[in-house]
C-alpha cells in the first residue's frame, strides 16, 4: 500500500490508493501479487499506462515473485471511493 501510495494520476494530484482506484490487492503463498484497480473515468488518456506504472512500482518491492494489475470497471468509480484526505485536497465535499 505504501508504495502504491507513491503513484499518481497524472491528472490528479492525489494518489492511486487515496484516490479510491484500487479496489483488491491479492497476495499468494508464493508473493504473486494481483492488484484490480479501476480509474475515474473510462475515457481516461492514461488508461494504458497507469495500471502498467503501477506494475512497475509494485514490482520493485523486495520478495515480490510477480505483479499482475487488472483494470476493472465494477463497480463505476465514484468519489465517495476517495479518502478523506483526497476530498480535501481537491476540494471535494
Amino acid at each position: 500500500i505504501e508504495v502504491i501510495k507513491t503513484c499518481y494520476d497524472p491528472e490528479i494530484p492525489v494518489d492511486l490508493w487515496n484516490l479510491g482506484l484500487i479496489y483488491k490487492i491479492e497476495i499468494d503463498d508464493n508473493n504473486n501479487v494481483k492488484v484490480d484497480m479501476t480509474l475515474t473515468n473510462p475515457n481516461c488518456p492514461v488508461a494504458g499506462s497507469m495500471p502498467a506504472n503501477l506494475g512497475k512500482a509494485v514490482e520493485k518491492v523486495k520478495g515480490i515473485r510477480s505483479i499482475q494489475v487488472k483494470l476493472v470497471w465494477e463497480p463505476i468509480w465514484h468519489k465517495d471511493f476517495m479518502s478523506e484526505d483526497a476530498k480535501l485536497a481537491l476540494d471535494i465535499f
